[in-house]
């Protein structure tokens, strides 16, 4: 399984929200390029690059964050928020990114969506399916929709995507474990590379997730808190 370290950026900073409220940020580095490089130290891979004033905003605002990273850095970077056109997908792997994250546009233009993964391939299009209540949320999770999840990723599964990122919105920033039992409901039903995000905060959530069968995990303010160190996820991969 994939051990995964998620920056989330604001106003080119690293930030934590607490379930996707922006009045709860919290500033836990000046330089994300500074952190990158502490994740990279300790034989960790990939990184996760939200770009959060881009979600909200609905254009990419910290391409130069993703730039300075990919540059310096030999991270597996995949890249998410603010992604609304091929242009924009273009931009993003021109700058760096190995993947790109798209959800909002996968509920409000399917079509549009589905021609991204056929230009872009399986391998470079990451599904982000965040949800609350088991509905699919959008616009940095400002907006709900009435699609239910698991119909949500099997419906995109059978049209050829290949990995998704799920988040259980009320998890998220909690450090009160993942939504393990939904992940498990998801990879019965569906046979898709799931990346667990929200909520994990131990080793042993981490083992969890691996045990029900996902692909990857997604760790960001358990490592920020020192919940877990980057040390102890290097020891991991």
């Amino acid at each position: 399984m994939r051990i995964i370290v998620a920056i989330d950026i604001i106003g080119g900073k690293c930030v934590r929200l607490t379930r996707g409220d922006f009045s709860s940020r919290k500033i836990y580095n000046e330089d994300p390029l500074d952190f990158a490089r502490q994740i990279e130290d300790n034989g960790i891979n990939y990184l996760h690059l939200v770009d959060l004033e881009g979600a909200r905003n609905k254009k990419i605002e910290n391409l130069k964050v993703l730039e300075k990273i990919a540059w310096k850095t030999k991270l597996k970077i995949d890249f998410g928020g603010g992604l609304r056109s091929y242009e924009d997908m273009i931009t993003v792997f021109n700058a760096g990114a190995r993947q790109v994250t798209a959800g909002s546009i996968a509920v409000t233009d399917p079509h549009l969506f589905i021609e991204w993964l056929s230009k872009l391939g399986q391998e470079k299009l990451i599904l982000g399916a965040d949800c609350i209540d088991r509905k699919v949320s959008t616009g940095g999770w400002l907006e709900n929709s009435d699609k239910e999840i698991i119909s949500f990723i099997s419906d995109y599964r059978s049209k050829g995507v290949k990995y998704t990122i799920c988040t259980d919105i009320k998890k998220d920033g909690m450090l009160l474990g993942p939504s393990t039992a939904l992940y498990k409901e998801i990879l019965d039903s569906v046979k898709i590379n799931l990346i667990a995000s929200g909520g994990i905060s131990s080793i042993q959530d981490i083992e969890d997730v691996r045990e029900v069968g996902c692909e990857g995990a997604i760790i960001g303010k358990a490592v920020y808190e020192r919940k877990i160190t980057l040390k102890e996820l290097g020891n991991l991969c």
